[in-house]
């Protein structure tokens, strides 16, 4: 839950600095219905892709033994999904996102490079801060999937939509673990 604390503590600071909330990303998306169904779709798929190609060419484990309890454990599963979507989806994005975005680039600026340099760094520093819970595998997802979320960001400026894949990927992955696939589902390509 410490996402969720880490995106309020974003949006206090937004609102004592005055600093805008479209300066961390929040922008009303034209169509809500249309930036969701998109979203959605795109964060399932990745992680899929993520599951199947990806984390396989990495030597990732196929089991993610951290989280393997959930695997038919629907008292587990009901609260864990809020927790993913609440502190991956809005927390961890407001924050990694949004705000490190906002803060690095008033330091180092907003051209191109700059913006490269941006989702580079707070890439690393997602990755890393998945270390503790999901070790070196966690680090190389979290990493390139810091990279696809950063990297539409710095071409967007619009966190809702990233927050809608992110939720959308974490609830994917819990629903792998939960109906026990993700060994079948990382050995879709790769036997």
């Amino acid at each position: 839950m410490i996402g969720a604390i880490m995106g309020v503590l974003v949006l206090v600071w937004a609102q004592e600095s005055h600093t805008p909330w479209r300066d961390i990303g929040y922008v009303r998306p034209r169509s809500w219905i249309r930036s969701v169904a998109i979203a959605s779709v795109v964060g399932v798929v990745f992680k899929l892709v993520m599951k199947a190609v990806v984390m396989p060419m990495f030597g990732a484990d196929p089991i993610n033994q951290r989280y393997h309890y959930l695997t038919g454990n629907l008292a587990a599963l009901l609260p864990m999904i809020f927790v993913v979507i609440i502190g991956g989806g809005f927390g961890e994005e407001t924050f990694y996102r949004g705000f490190l975005f906002e803060r690095l680039g008033k330091l180092i600026g907003s051209s191109t490079a700059a913006k490269a340099a941006i989702v580079l760094i707070t890439s690393v520093v997602f990755g890393l801060a998945h270390y503790s819970d999901q070790g070196l595998a966690g680090v190389e997802q979290a990493m390139i999937t810091g990279l696809a979320f950063g990297t539409t960001f710095a071409l967007t400026g619009s966190l809702f939509p990233i927050m809608i894949a992110h939720a959308a990927f974490d609830v994917t992955a819990l629903a792998i673990i939960y109906w026990d696939v993700e060994s079948a589902v990382a050995h879709l390509i790769f036997k």
